[in-house]
């Protein structure tokens, strides 16, 4: 386990700016002095969470306090959540001593089941999925498409939208921050609420492109699945989950491509629209103008985060990806030809 390093640097990771002696926080650009070391107790407090030592837990985010400006909504979080692992991990001892005092007499009454019972309720993350908010913003989204597209497009296209999500959420649970399941929106589109704790501006765009990664997967196991079927709605639901991932990495507004292409150099915004100009000569589709218009507008923005080479990469290379898919199911907008 890390330990806690109060020593800030003289100068901004993310902006350059001069730092006051013992300032938590960048005067210009507002990031925190010590967002590595956040970064490692937030993994490290959910890991000890994952593990069920809850009290070790909060004594860990309580160690980012110091860290934090008193007035951040990241102090709030942490206090309140650390009232929150107090109070469940008294809770946790009264299940405990409970669950001792009846164990043997439900081991007796349900026999070679009661391993299988306890196998289930430590199925957390299947039982999480089926929240509610999920269950029914996900039916309503399904039956939206359905009566625009008919059921068997409605369907696999609701679940490519799923599929692109849970990109996103795998990643955030994989850096160990604190996310929510997937809600959708009918009509809409959909999001993962997520809380950034100190995430560095390359973890926040491999958050971002993690989404459109996950799309292509489920795009390709489609071609997949027509190669072997010659079923044209497999072909037509490839086009249309890769056309919709291009879309989403456009650099604007809320998009995946907009919180992207923040930890993108200049240097990468240019190679961005050069692969964007060849792409489209090679596809025709004008959903990569689109994409190079948005780049090029950012290419004249100086970029907010640390840059990184690989973000540029992997923003590049999904791209590419996406427009092979395009290649192998032709078509325009949703559908295929």
């Amino acid at each position: 386990m890390s330990s806690t390093s109060l020593g800030p640097a003289s100068n901004c990771r993310r902006c350059g700016s001069p730092l006051s002696p013992g300032a938590l926080e960048c005067l210009q650009c507002h990031a925190f002095v010590h967002a590595d070391e956040l970064t490692r107790i937030s993994n490290e407090a959910k890991q000890l969470e994952s593990a069920g030592d809850l009290r070790a837990a909060r004594e860990r985010w309580l160690t980012a306090i110091p860290l934090l400006p008193v007035d951040a909504q990241q102090t709030a979080w942490i206090n309140n959540h650390a009232v929150d692992l107090y109070a469940q991990a008294l809770e946790a001892d009264v299940q405990r001593q409970q669950e001792g005092e009846s164990k043997s007499k439900w081991a007796k009454r349900l026999g070679p089941f009661a391993p299988l019972l306890v196998l289930l309720g430590k199925a957390k993350v299947l039982f999480g999925l089926l929240k509610l908010k999920f269950v029914l913003s996900f039916a309503g989204f399904i039956w939206f498409y359905w009566t625009i597209f008919g059921m068997w497009f409605g369907v696999g296209f609701a679940v490519l939208i799923l599929c692109h999500e849970m990109g996103h959420y795998i990643e955030v649970k994989r850096r160990g921050l604190p996310v929510e399941v997937p809600v959708f929106l009918p009509g809409l589109g959909a999001y993962v609420k997520w809380k950034n704790l100190g995430v560095s501006g390359e973890g926040r765009a491999m958050i971002s492109l993690a989404g459109p990664l996950a799309g292509f997967l489920s795009s390709a196991v489609c071609i997949l699945v027509y190669w072997q079927t010659h079923s044209k709605l497999w072909l037509a639901l490839a086009h249309s989950g890769a056309w919709l991932n291009l879309m989403n990495l456009i650099p604007v507004w809320a998009l995946d491509g907009a919180q992207a292409i923040q930890a993108v150099s200049r240097y990468g915004r240019v190679v961005l629209l050069l692969s964007c100009a060849l792409l489209f000569w090679g596809t025709r589709d004008y959903v990569l103008l689109f994409i190079g218009a948005g780049v090029l507008w950012q290419a004249f923005v100086k970029p907010t985060d640390e840059t990184s080479a690989r973000i540029a990469a992997y923003f590049t290379l999904l791209l590419c990806a996406l427009a092979l898919i395009l290649v192998l199911a032709p078509g325009r907008g949703f559908g295929a030809e």
